[in-house]
């Protein structure tokens, strides 16, 4: 059965509260779905903030300590993201954290130290493409991993800038990039950021669900990426195109038809 990757979570550690009950609910949700591989996903920091109040998290320090409370309670799949060439050796070296995934931010996923310090760790690999990179040259990116003898890697599009405050997803890119050999994610939720509407980032949830299904039916994605919290409205990062359960239940309702259609998945096997 070929599996749809799901990569979800927390767009910023707050606390173990709230990582634990989010993180639950989706174990929980996915655990339904044999057909999905579940990814948790969160953020010790958060360093390409809007203006200088805007919430960063928790720290390396404190954020791999949540992951490891995690592990032990769910043994669940984390990834996390990195922002300095410091901070994969520092992970890596922090076993109780267990980090089964290192993300390269979008605005970063040019920088050569960043990109070869995390390809080092030998961990799987999630490429954030840049709002500003065409899907072409994304391969780029992928042969400074590759240099580092890792070859696990997946591309996550995540929109790209249209004119100043707005993104755009051009579905053509999933096929381009697909021709690289690697599992292609479709990030649902920061596709639909409104970017920079004052000292904040803005968003349009309405869109996550119709964008996410027809971007599995293109045939061409391997995953969905999302971002979720308890009460999104009270979500210290992210807010504005952040779900809530209730639509992280609904999203999974509608997207699972279309992904076993598109790949002949027998439910009964």
């Amino acid at each position: 059965m070929k599996k749809l990757i799901l990569i979800a979570g927390l767009c910023s550690l707050e606390n173990y509260d709230i990582t634990y009950k989010t993180a639950k609910f989706l174990k929980d949700l996915t655990d339904q779905y044999p057909e999905i591989d579940f990814i948790f996903k969160a953020s010790y920091d958060k360093a390409n903030r809007t203006s200088e109040d805007s919430y960063r998290g928790v720290g390396i320090s404190k954020g791999l300590e949540i992951f490891g409370e995690l592990q032990k309670e769910l043994n669940i799949k984390i990834l996390t993201d990195v922002h300095s060439s410091s901070e994969p050796d520092f992970i890596s070296s922090f076993e109780e954290g267990n980090i089964y995934a290192l993300q390269i931010p979008a605005f970063l996923c040019r920088q050569t130290d960043i990109v070869k310090a995390v390809g080092k760790t030998g961990k799987l690999v999630n490429i954030k493409k840049g709002q500003f990179l065409a899907p072409e040259d994304i391969r780029h990116i992928i042969k400074k991993i590759e240099s580092t003898g890792n070859n696990k890697i997946m591309i996550t599009e995540r929109g790209t800038c249209f004119g100043y405050h707005n993104l755009v997803v051009d579905y053509r890119s999933f096929m381009i990039m697909k021709n690289f050999g690697y599992p292609i994610i479709f990030d649902a939720t920061h596709s639909q950021q409104k970017p920079s509407q004052g000292n904040e980032t803005g968003g349009t949830t309405e869109f996550v669900i119709p964008m996410a299904k027809g971007a599995i039916a293109t045939g061409a994605i391997d995953g969905i990426f999302i971002e979720c919290h308890p009460n999104p409205s009270e979500a210290k990062s992210d807010k504005y195109n952040t779900l809530n359960f209730k639509q992280v239940k609904q999203l999974l309702k509608e997207i699972i038809p279309i992904w076993r259609l598109i790949n002949r998945v027998d439910t009964k096997a």
